[in-house]
């Protein structure tokens, strides 16, 4: 059974990581206060199509950080797009993610006890974007 681990197809690295990690905090509407890093961002792919993965490191405590991957689809992003003849910025990327993140934080009753993932729609970069002015 070991040879199974030769065809797990591995993550590529994240770029854009801060030089320095700068711990951040989000009070969420749920009474937790989160703490959070950027870890960096890396190429994504499933079955349907490409994006970017946004990496975060996130804690209630700081007792123990785990990972929460923001995925936000190509395909999602060009919908917008097209709809108002514009190209996003890898910037601007980044902060449907984050606002995503936050979002994330906002919905849950508690804190996650293991890694999580956040899959941006098409809908949420709509009420993201609006948010920022975009």
């Amino acid at each position: 059974m070991r040879w199974l681990g030769l065809f797990s197809k591995k993550p590529a690295p994240l770029a854009g990581a801060p030089a320095v990690r700068r711990i951040k905090s989000y009070a969420a509407d749920s009474g937790y206060v989160y703490e959070y890093f950027f870890e960096g961002h890396r190429p994504w792919r499933d079955g349907l199509g490409s994006g970017v993965e946004f990496e975060f490191r996130v804690s209630v405590g700081r007792k123990q950080w785990l990972p929460a991957a923001v995925v936000v689809a190509d395909r999602e992003v060009q919908t917008w797009e097209a709809a108002r003849e514009r190209t996003l910025s890898s910037t601007e990327r980044y902060a449907i993610a984050k606002l995503a993140l936050f979002e994330s934080f906002d919905q849950r009753t508690g804190p996650p006890e293991t890694a999580m993932e956040v899959r941006v729609s098409a809908d949420d970069i709509e009420t993201i974007a609006g948010r920022l002015g975009l």
